[in-house]
């Protein structure tokens, strides 16, 4: 009988022991975290790995969960509703952060808060888990957006306070016998769909060249083929559909021009960065498909929006870009931003040529349905529909008021000078 007692009192401890849901990308930090989530609060941890397009094992991820002492794993193909729902929004609205980083890491990271409520809600958990670290960015991304979700849920974030440096961290992995995935890399990698983000080693010498060994999409660009690619990108309601001529679906589409672009020596960005916490930071990435993208993408705009449309939406753009970087998708702002962007894009329908050669991109040729491009008007030759005549009208009306202005601010100088010289002469 007491053997039984026993028994239940162990199982019923067991079920009342507290869960926490970690999101796992099987990487040093977080396999660490496993163990430490563990020792510290007594429990049970449920790891959980998104499929963002990252080329990863994921089998292999999965049997290290285990192997670490996760009592459960979750593994959730996204790629779909993070091409959906975050990077052809993010397209329209030509997401760039200080016009060079195409937000690949900063899209991915609501969305991994989104599946990690998701997956505690149904585990019936207290908490949730990440490998970022203090210094970052990814920390307020994935707290902003779990606490907006469901602002019961703690969020615990281990590397901010063990303050462990990457040896510590080894030295503690092999105490609890815990399985890290093999790696001489001396960078720390993200990368999804949208792109590679590179960080450390020689990188943080911003004076210091990437090495060729840094970058895995793109082709240095003296390796480049020799002769220059062309490729064709068609966009119906300002969303990419099409290649060459061809329709293609999202992944499709994103995966080809990746892999062109990149083979062309197109897509590395390399610049000084503005953190949210306040750190400068250099960064390096890789984005092929998104550069091309969005530079396709914005000089289609250019044909087809008018210039006060064009330039509101440059602020907007500036705007989308720094919300989604500072981890505030759940803000309305947001929202809003994108109703605007939205009324803009129904016009936004053609298709873009570019022309790619090591390393070089530029548009050679656009068009559109709804362009506001018209030849006759613009054209010099024999045939123009474009009365010359009016521009006197128009020239005098435009600067009037800074005719005015220019008058008032010399005090009427020259009017007073002009007479005095008239009456010199007579």
């Amino acid at each position: 009988m007491a053997k039984i007692y026993k028994n239940v009192s162990l199982r019923l401890k067991k079920s009342l022991k507290e869960k926490i849901v970690l999101a796992y990308s099987g990487g040093l930090d977080t396999s660490v975290i496993i163990s430490w989530l563990q020792e510290k609060y007594d429990a049970e941890v449920i790891t959980l790995t998104l499929d963002l397009g990252q080329k990863e094992d994921f089998k292999e991820i999965a049997a290290r969960s285990k192997a670490t002492g996760a009592a459960k794993h979750y593994e959730i193909d996204v790629k779909e509703e993070f091409i959906k729902d975050y990077i052809l929004p993010s397209i329209r609205a030509n997401g760039m952060y200080e016009g060079k980083y195409p937000l690949a890491t900063a899209l991915g990271r609501p969305l991994i808060a989104t599946k990690l409520v998701e997956v505690a809600e149904k585990e019936g958990a207290t908490a949730v888990s990440h490998g970022c670290t203090g210094k970052g960015n990814d920390q307020v991304r994935i707290d902003v957006t779990v606490r907006a979700l469901n602002p019961s849920l703690r969020v615990i974030a281990p590397v901010r306070e063990w303050n462990m440096s990457r040896d510590q961290e080894l030295v503690y992995a092999k105490k609890h016998n815990i399985m890290l995935k093999p790696s001489n890399s001396i960078f720390s990698i993200d990368q999804n769909l949208w792109g590679r983000a590179i960080e450390s080693g020689p990188l943080e010498d911003p004076n210091t060249e990437p090495p060729a060994s840094a970058f895995e999409w793109v082709t240095q660009p003296k390796d480049a083929p020799d002769t220059p690619g062309y490729i064709e990108i068609g966009f119906v309601d300002g969303v990419p559909r099409s290649l060459n001529g061809v329709q293609k679906d999202g992944l499709a589409l994103i995966r080809q021009v990746n892999a062109f672009a990149g083979k062309h020596g197109v897509g590395i960005i390399d610049h000084i960065e503005d953190r949210l916490v306040g750190i400068k930071s250099r960064e390096v990435y890789e984005a092929p498909a998104a550069v091309s993208i969005i530079e396709a993408h914005r000089d289609l705009e250019q044909l087809v929006l008018t210039r006060h449309e064009l330039a509101f939406k440059a602020g907007v753009e500036r705007e989308w870009s720094w919300l989604v970087y500072s981890g505030l998708w759940m803000d309305p702002l947001r929202s809003a931003l994108d109703s605007f962007v939205d009324a803009t894009q129904g016009r936004v329908t053609g298709s873009v040529r570019l022309k790619l050669y090591k390393g070089g991109m530029r548009v050679v040729g656009r068009t559109s349905p709804n362009s506001l491009y018209k030849v006759r008007q613009a054209t010099y030759q024999k045939g123009s529909t474009f009365d010359q005549s009016s521009a006197v009208g128009f020239i005098e009306l435009w600067g009037l008021q800074s005719r005015i202005a220019a008058k008032m601010a010399s005090g009427g100088k020259r009017g007073r000078n002009a007479k005095h010289t008239a009456r010199k002469s007579s």
